[in-house]
């Protein structure tokens, strides 16, 4: 699976209309990253060959990298801390309410910083309405919240729809149409620089509490008999996932069931 990865990006680099072999893609990346001197070794390649690996699709390669691997760990992390195989970002709602946030950007402003700003402030409040909801004589169970996200996650759906209802046909509409598919078409290394900050914090923090997640996932009656702030800790990994999934569906727009389905894959390959 570690050797699948680098195997897809190399076949992504050289496939497409305008077909690359192999040695051409290689020496374009290495005369990209090494220096004039040790460059001078590497065959020729020509102009057009390299701009459209390293400005067409490099971008989008690494951008799809960082987008899949970010939805993944987000999967694994919420599967883990609500100890259910079928929860995930879209199955919480997280998703949906950063595609209307991104949505609502759109409209009103067609901006990549405004994209990624509304699309995170969706997801937090997408969260926030899973909270509310969830809450049941005065403390949150995880049945609830996986009811109230599945609720949420319709809601936000309406309201995607609604948006592009009143979305400019000539404008916005297909603008608004073509990000919520899901594509990495429009990649750049602009949006890449935009995604990466956000993403690799919240990452960092899930895998700093990998081992917290564990616990977890034993039950909170056991986490908490070993010393374990439950909710708060719940609260926590929701909001890392916010962050990471929210990055991640501004600059590819929504990208359905990786972070529900790679997770149930890693672990018939290495285990739980």
């Amino acid at each position: 699976m570690i050797a699948a990865a680098p195997l897809s990006a190399l076949a992504a680099l050289c496939v497409g209309r305008y077909a690359l072999p192999a040695s051409h893609v290689g020496a374009a990346l290495a005369g990209w990253a090494l220096p004039d001197g040790l460059a001078s070794w590497l065959p020729t390649v020509a102009d057009a060959e390299r701009r459209v690996v390293l400005l067409v699709r490099l971008p989008r390669v690494l951008l799809a990298l960082l987008a899949g691997s970010s939805l993944a760990l987000c999967g694994a992390a919420l599967q883990g801390a609500f100890r259910n195989p079928l929860v995930g970002p879209q199955i919480l709602g997280i998703s949906s309410g950063a595609a209307f946030g991104g949505c609502a950007a759109i409209l009103l402003f067609s901006s990549l910083w405004a994209t990624l700003g509304f699309a995170f402030a969706g997801g937090l409040l997408a969260v926030a309405i899973v909270y509310l909801l969830g809450r049941s004589r005065g403390r949150t169970t995880i049945l609830m919240l996986v009811l109230a996200g599945v609720v949420t996650s319709a809601f936000f759906s309406a309201l995607i729809s609604l948006a592009t209802y009143f979305a400019d046909p000539y404008d916005s509409l297909p603008a608004i149409v073509f990000w919520l598919m899901g594509s990495f078409a429009t990649a750049s290394y602009v949006k890449l620089g935009a995604a990466v900050a956000p993403i690799a914090a919240g990452m960092g923090l899930l895998f700093a509490l990998r081992f917290r997640i564990n616990v977890l996932s034993l039950g909170d009656e056991q986490a908490s008999a070993m010393g374990l702030a439950v909710e708060p800790l719940r609260w926590m990994l929701l909001g890392c996932a916010t962050l990471v999934v929210s990055a991640s569906v501004a600059v590819s727009g929504t990208v359905g069931w990786v972070g529900l389905v790679v997770p149930h894959i890693a672990r018939m390959l290495v285990g739980p």
